[in-house]
């Protein structure tokens, strides 16, 4: 079987992504660009590449093992990564909180032999691709509240028409 391709994110849940695809339309009359289908909306904890199906299986079995510590990360403005032409939105300044989780999963995935990226992690949701300016929008709309308690392993396949976006694991909320 070929390796899977897969990434950790918060994923939102309707109402979440709802609220970020009118961000999307908002921020698309300025930077036009493809939007990113509601359904495939998320923020990347950790991308692993492609990975091995014994290994897969391996995190695929002990992601819900893996409890994230809850806590909130407030989207407040847009943001470009100008190289891929990527326009997202994301936090003013990373929660202490969500940088924490981000460090305990890579701690975590380093006994698969996974190895963190060189680059900081800097949360964002990717709204569109290929925009045709590299200056976000001047105003965003009112700050979204993103409450989190967990996490998913999602896998990426390729499809004629982009992207397809399959949860195969979820980590479970933190008892109360």
């Amino acid at each position: 079987m070929p390796p899977l391709r897969l990434f950790y994110a918060l994923w939102p849940d309707a109402t979440l992504a709802q609220t970020l695809s009118d961000w999307t339309a908002q921020a698309r009359l300025h930077s036009h660009g493809r939007p990113m289908r509601p359904e495939t909306l998320h923020m990347t904890l950790a991308f692993l590449g492609s990975v091995e199906k014994d290994i897969a299986d391996e995190l695929i079995d002990a992601t819900p093992y893996h409890r994230l510590q809850p806590g909130t990360v407030t989207l407040d403005r847009y943001g470009v990564f100008s190289r891929p032409g990527i326009l997202w939105a994301g936090p003013e300044r990373t929660p202490d909180s969500l940088q924490a989780s981000h460090d305990g999963l890579w701690l975590w995935l380093s006994a698969f032999g996974f190895v963190p990226p060189a680059q900081p992690f800097r949360p964002h949701v990717t709204l569109l691709r290929n925009i045709e300016r590299n200056d976000p929008p001047a105003d965003a709309p009112p700050p979204i509240a993103w409450h989190y308690d967990r996490m998913v392993l999602v896998a990426s396949e390729a499809t004629d028409g982009g992207s397809r976006y399959r949860v195969v694991a979820q980590s479970r909320p933190q008892p109360v």
